[in-house]
């Protein structure tokens, strides 16, 4: 067996180490991916204010700030009994929708794509042929212009010649793995290059309700602050704008480029790469209409679509024995082997900060290939017709999404629908205002709440399942814990030697070139992997509470 080491692991939000162990085939036998950072937000929350988490619980990350802030928010309303006002809770959920496509878009383009696109390759591209592939899968292609192409194509060549590529540096060029042609890495660069611009428009719809973003400010226990925008048509218009920009880019570029995808790939995807053990959890939400859910929620043990279970947070454990914990759940970190490798040869080293949580005993993947699985199989009517059509336009089947390819793909599916249906949310709260409900805070006497109490949340967030557990005495925070999504996702394997998603989806992967891994970083982007959310090192008394080192093995 040859150990190959991947630190860190670029194009991703925190630290994150993986080693893989290779046959003589170069076949991936055995994974192990390691959170290599612990930051200790919950520690910081100790003895704090409780009305204060969300904004402390917000900093946990640069990227799912509005995520967490919301979830340390919706825990301590928990824990209290407050019900918030329906105008603030929309207003909430509007800021939630335009992180989920700011967020899957962004992910596609700028983490992920350059997995596929071989940059230097499109500058082969055909400019003409390359406008003919753009029509192939959409009536209407986004800037779909011979002039727009070449304009493309003189910019990367100037890249090329300055000899400074920038964001396309470093890349494994010439790879084996790149099945496009030149001109569709043309069009999927120029997209890349587009979505620059998707990206700065669609935080102003964040920024519009929460003030600013990152680190929103406006959702406070109780409800929100963001009022005066609300009553205010302009700035509602203002939303209403962006969001119909984004869903413009969308539906003539984000969607048709994964049809592209999953149709240039199709062998990859019926060969199950990227499979991991078929265990799905959704725990839903996002109220629409009456008893519609945006997501249901439901759990999928071994790919077995038929058998839907309802989730039960009852049956959620968390383990550290392979962790850097010790046995009262406090940090403390052991060194890495002398050659610089993980301590992982017996089935107690420990080798991640990341924590293992566990479903009725089992690893669980989460996130919108879960939600989209969940919600499909329980005849959700919102998402179902988005399914159908792309899996028949690319002759693919539902068991083909639990694939690389397919976690891409069920992104972008959500992606379009939530860009359908986020309307019908901005309607609700036009016709409140219009019959006069302007609440949007219900009051409280703090004074008057229990002193002692606890609380917690599950919400449905752009990578996954995210929870948050307060636990309150004396109206001063106690304990605080959350598990995110890559918490779930990228679980080492614990005394019970059962691989979370991550390890699981790299077994069988077979290396073109050992020294330019691109198969296991493709897998691995593909979860959409924030390790600042998994890993939670930072006292308030100015104390170390552990060290680490990085070491690394081999070129990335």
């Amino acid at each position: 067996m040859k150990k190959i080491v991947i630190d860190p692991i670029t194009r991703i939000e925190g630290h994150l180490r993986v080693e893989v162990e290779i046959d003589e085939d170069n076949v991936v036998q055995e994974a192990y991916a390691s959170g290599q950072l612990f930051r200790g937000i919950e520690i910081i929350l100790k003895d704090r204010d409780p009305r204060d988490a969300g904004l402390m619980a917000g900093r946990i990350c640069g990227v799912c700030t509005n995520s967490h802030f919301r979830g340390a928010v919706s825990a301590v309303e928990d824990a209290y009994g407050l019900e918030i006002p329906k105008n603030a809770e929309i207003i909430r959920d509007l800021m939630a929708m335009a992180l989920f496509i700011q967020d899957h878009v962004v992910h596609f383009y700028h983490l992920h794509l350059l997995d596929f696109v071989d940059v230097v390759s499109a500058l082969e591209a055909d400019i003409k042929l390359t406008s003919k592939e753009a029509h192939k899968y959409s009536k209407k292609p986004f800037r779909n212009s011979h002039t727009h192409y070449e304009e493309v194509k003189t910019k990367l060549q100037n890249f090329v010649k300055a000899g400074k590529l920038g964001p396309f540096s470093n890349g494994y060029w010439g790879h084996n793995e790149y099945k496009l042609t030149a001109e569709q890495n043309l069009l999927l660069i120029s997209h890349y290059l587009e979505a620059l611009k998707f990206q700065t428009n669609i935080s102003k719809a964040v920024a519009i309700f929460g003030g600013k973003t990152p680190h929103p400010q406006s959702i406070v226990v109780g409800g929100i602050t963001s009022v005066a925008d609300m009553l205010n048509p302009g700035r509602l218009n203002d939303y209403i704008f962006i969001i119909k920009e984004a869903k413009e880019f969308v539906d003539r570029a984000y969607l048709p480029d994964m049809k592209l995808l999953a149709i240039a790939y199709k062998d990859e995807i019926k060969e199950g790469q990227g499979r991991a053990n078929g265990n799905f959890l959704s725990v839903g939400g996002y109220e629409f209409e009456g008893d519609q859910r945006l997501f249901c929620n439901g759990v999928i043990y071994g790919h077995n679509f038929d058998e839907i279970e309802e989730f039960d947070e009852t049956k959620i454990t968390e383990e550290v024995d392979r962790a850097w914990y010790n046995e009262k759940d406090e940090p403390f970190y052991t060194d890495l082997n002398e050659d610089g490798s993980l301590k992982t040869k017996t089935k107690t080293d420990k080798y991640s900060w990341i924590k293992a949580p566990r479903y009725d005993g089992k690893t669980m993947e989460t996130g919108p290939l879960a939600r989209i699985l969940v919600s499909y199989m329980k005849g959700n009517e919102l998402i179902k017709s988005f399914v159908d059509e792309f899996l028949k336009d690319t002759n693919l089947e539902l068991i083909d999404l639990s694939t690389t390819i397919g976690r891409n793909v069920a992104r972008a599916i959500e992606t379009a629908y939530i860009c359908e249906y986020i309307f019908k949310l901005v309607s609700r709260l036009i016709q409140n205002i219009k019959y006069y409900d302007t609440e949007t805070w219900g009051k409280y006497d703090f004074e008057k709440l229990p002193k002692d109490t606890k609380g917690g949340v599950f919400l449905e967030v752009p990578r996954g399942v995210l929870s948050h557990f307060v636990n309150i005495k004396n109206q001063k925070i106690q304990n605080y814990s959350v598990i995110a999504p890559t918490t779930w996702n990228a679980t080492p394997k614990n005394l019970d030697g059962k691989r979370g998603a991550y390890e699981e989806a790299l077994i069988g992967i077979k290396l073109a070139d050992p020294s330019r891994p691109l198969e296991v970083l493709k897998v691995l982007h593909s979860f959409d992997p924030c390790l600042a959310c998994a890993v939670h090192i930072i006292d308030t008394k100015g104390v170390d509470l552990g060290r680490y080192k990085i070491k690394i093995n081999c070129q990335i």
